[in-house]
């Protein structure tokens, strides 16, 4: 590696000033051999649209003239990365890979070091080579900086469009807006969706939305995902069984409840699942003993009591309205079997049948509903379903 020439007086010569002249008049040949090179050697280069290859055309334009300068003033610090890269960044990142823009920046650095022997004046090919590989070092870690940086830039892009997607879901204001800045992150639009949310650790939220990535890649999920507050949330597509899929994400939330709102048919209706969610979460301090993580609609009880408007409707339109259309029977059957402490016996005496037809009666209100009377938890959603479910008949009738 050469050592930096000193500054040169004003008005002194380039002690390589012969190099410096022809090197300034092959610029443009060496810049078409450069394109011509990789027209012959690099397959995705001549399949690009002519828009493209013109950029890549300036870029490599633009990194001779750099090294001309170079040196020409080799003790002052070049912004490579500008003087190179300058005359398309953006285009450039998105049109060619880094892998792809290391081969062109290597065919350009390649034509110029075939071509010293003929460009150097005499005596200078060593100092030529020399200052070309210095050059060609920096012009690597230059590529490196323009890929990180629009690396980094379309991360806090993205991050930004991910937070009003998720934000649109929760706040239940989502649109076809939502559903095309959803799409230009990736989300392929599965048919199973639902929303899990619970508290978020303390430290950088990057970290943990980076986690639950991993976790989602994992269990072969799609995610939208996002801190909101002290809310962790999670917007889910590719598994029609929401506790599988919160148990595949619980691992980056906080300590506290976590919970899963029912499943959706898309990224529109994934509102309901998220309101759930969050009425979920409000209600959980209700039941101590919840499991973690719950289901949205396991708390349905909790949240009916809470002031949840969909909850109650829930519980009177899948529990109570069913046993209403079922007869007569299986409602009175059940309302004397949960008054009577679940006892079939005495159930039994109160309606004067057998304990064998309570028995029956109650298997078809499990049937019916999907809710086992004889299970503690059930028989108390059970018995909130009633409530409600006679509340509504009684305001029918006012």
């Amino acid at each position: 590696m050469p050592h930096p020439e000193p500054a040169l007086p004003p008005n002194a010569a380039h002690p390589h000033s012969a190099t410096l002249k022809r090197l300034e008049q092959s610029s443009g040949r060496l810049a078409a051999n450069a394109i011509a090179r990789m027209d012959e050697t690099l397959p995705w280069y001549r399949a690009m649209p002519p828009e493209n290859r013109s950029w890549i055309g300036l870029v490599a334009q633009a990194g001779i003239a750099a090294f001309t300068e170079w040196f020409r003033h080799p003790e002052t610090p070049q912004a490579i990365s500008t003087d190179v890269f300058g005359t398309a960044p953006r285009e450039l990142t998105r049109a060619i890979t880094l892998r792809q823009t290391v081969e062109m920046v290597r065919t350009t650095i390649e034509v110029m070091e075939s071509a010293i022997e003929e460009v150097a004046a005499p005596g200078d090919e060593s100092v030529l080579r020399e200052a070309l590989l210095v050059y060609a070092r920096e012009i690597a870690f230059a590529t490196a900086q323009v890929y990180a940086q629009a690396a980094e830039a379309r991360g806090a892009w993205d991050a930004r469009l991910e937070s009003l997607v998720v934000n649109a879901v929760l706040s239940g204001e989502a649109d076809e807006g939502a559903v095309s800045r959803a799409a230009a992150l990736g989300w392929n639009a599965p048919e199973h969706v639902c929303v899990v949310l619970g508290t978020a650790p303390d430290g950088d939220s990057e970290l943990t939305v980076e986690a639950i990535r991993r976790a989602a890649r994992h269990a072969k999920l799609q995610v939208l995902t996002g801190v909101l507050g002290d809310r962790l949330v999670v917007i889910a597509g590719g598994s029609d069984n929401p506790l599988h899929v919160a148990k595949a994400l619980i691992g980056p939330y906080a300590a506290g409840p976590v919970v899963a709102g029912p499943v959706v048919p898309d990224l529109l209706a994934a509102t309901r699942s998220a309101q759930a969610a969050a009425a979920g979460l409000k209600a959980c301090s209700a039941w101590q003993d919840a499991p973690r993580p719950v289901l949205a609609d396991d708390l349905l009880p909790e949240r009916a009591i809470a002031g949840d408007p969909s909850a109650r409707e829930q519980l009177v339109e899948e529990i109570y309205r069913p046993l209403e259309e079922a007869g007569s029977a299986l409602l009175e059957t059940l309302s004397v079997y949960l008054e009577q402490a679940s006892s079939l016996e005495g159930a039994a005496r109160m309606l004067f049948v057998h304990p064998n037809t309570v028995r029956y009666r109650l298997r078809r209100v499990t049937d019916v509903t999907g809710w086992s009377p004889s299970d503690v938890r059930s028989a108390f959603t059970l018995r909130i379903a009633l409530i409600l479910g006679r509340l509504v008949d009684g305001d029918q009738q006012l």
